[in-house]
């Protein structure tokens, strides 16, 4: 005597060597013996055991899952007498064993009830699995396809409108991603390189650039809609004439510098920063937007504003022009201590913009000694060693030590350009002291 039993998930066949009230000794055809729970049996037969369970799927195979689910009806129902009305009579044990590997393959048809019992699917629940079913199909063979396009570096056509968010922060249940990913591990690569070989990163600055663009500015860099306040005319008019000292790219110039003899000997020096705060009416719009930025963002070729355009060019410290200024002035003597300071907001009239590399060849190490032809150049002098005085009464004074140079970087169609400076020259020192002065000041 045979027996057809469930184990493991799956069916196996094998012949009875003994049995006990609720277990069996059997051997399979292999020779292999075990013991089984008679709880799990669903069948058993006599004949030969070589085959059965071979001929038993391949007759499984033949039959049609949705006829035998329109031929099950409602109730709950045994697998041999589903066998017995499929098969118009007595079935054979091959034949009963095949409707019971069909059922047991098509969990979506065919409910599990119990030991070789069922229960059909509902019309409608079977509608519902096998539209999901199909969905899966359709978008394993979407996903299949994106993978072949993204190895052959083309980029897939659903990409273009997820590209921002597949390079940042992709939703990695999403189809495209796991596409990404699959590509990216049978390549070997990362998916940034895979999503860069499809063309999808057509400038690496701007790849990174989008990145940082992403993490601190999330929702753009554009400002909001905004009215500048008015600015007061009834500032007083200094009698100073200023002048800036910046590098040739800059656009808007934020301090400048006086230097005025005064007639007790001593000499007044001027810090002058200009005050586009003037502009942006507290609590509104703007100056959330502000308080949010808290700073300009440089980067090479490129920069982010703490305050729009607008905002910014009506109040800076342009060439020819009297603009509003938060003003420093320290009355210095003749050996360079500070005697008296005071602050105020006023107009300060601005002479010249000096730029470095036009500066630079008439103000320099080796012209401090001699009158270089600069029409400013006893005024620079002056504030070169006032500004070396203001450097020793920081204590940070020391002509032994080396100085580093800087770089300037510029980016001119995705080419960079390096140029060394020499830092600690009479101009960077004379900025940085004098704008270290008015920080110190002004707390």
């Amino acid at each position: 005597m045979n027996v057809f039993y469930e184990e493991d998930g799956g069916f196996k066949v094998a012949s009875i060597m003994s049995e006990a009230d609720s277990s069996m000794q059997v051997e399979a055809s292999t020779g292999k013996r075990s013991k089984i729970k008679t709880a799990n049996v669903l069948m058993r037969f006599d004949g030969g055991l070589s085959g059965f369970l071979e001929a038993a799927q391949a007759e499984s195979d033949t039959l049609d899952t949705d006829f035998l689910w329109e031929c099950c009806g409602e109730p709950e129902f045994a697998f041999e007498d589903l066998a017995q009305e499929y098969y118009g009579g007595k079935p054979s044990r091959q034949q009963a064993a095949a409707i019971a590997l069909k059922l047991h393959a098509a969990p979506m048809y065919f409910y599990r009830k119990g030991k070789g019992r069922y229960k059909a699917a509902p019309e409608d629940t079977l509608k519902a699995a096998l539209a999901g079913l199909e969905k899966k199909r359709q978008q394993a063979e979407f996903m299949a396809q994106m993978v072949v396009q993204l190895k052959a570096q083309a980029l897939p056509e659903s990409f273009a409108t997820k590209l921002d968010a597949l390079l940042y922060a992709p939703d990695k249940n999403s189809l495209e991603w796991k596409a990404l990913e699959q590509a990216a591990a049978e390549l070997k690569q990362l998916p940034v390189q895979v999503l860069h070989a499809a063309g999808a990163i057509t400038s690496v600055h701007d790849y990174h650039l989008g990145a940082f663009l992403r993490e601190y500015f999330a929702h753009g860099t554009e400002f909001p809609a905004f009215s500048l306040a008015d600015i007061p005319d009834e500032l007083p008019l200094s009698a100073v004439q200023a002048f800036s000292i910046d590098d040739s790219t800059t656009t808007e110039i934020d301090d400048a510098l006086s230097v005025t003899p005064l007639s007790n000997g001593n000499t007044q020096v001027g810090i002058h920063i200009a005050a586009p705060a003037l502009g942006v009416t507290p609590h509104e719009a703007l100056d959330n937007e502000v308080m949010k930025r808290l700073s300009t963002v440089y980067m090479p070729g490129h920069k982010i504003t703490m305050l729009p355009e607008v905002a910014i060019r009506p109040f800076s410290l342009d060439a020819g022009e009297t603009k509003p200024a938060l003003s420093l002035y320290l009355e210095v003597a003749p050996d360079f201590s500070i005697v008296h300071q005071h602050s105020c907001l006023e107009r300060v009239q601005i002479a010249e913009n000096l730029r470095h590399d036009t500066l630079e060849p008439y103000f320099n190490e080796t012209t401090l000694a001699q009158d270089s032809g600069h029409p400013l150049w006893s005024s620079l002098v002056f504030l070169f060693h006032f500004a070396e005085s203001l450097e020793k009464a920081r204590g940070k004074y020391d002509p032994t030590r080396p100085q580093p140079v800087d770089y300037n970087f510029y980016v001119t169609d995705g080419i960079v350009d390096i140029v060394n400076r020499q830092r600690g020259s009479p101009m960077d020192k004379l900025v940085a002291e004098l704008m270290i002065a008015a920080n110190s000041q002004w707390g």
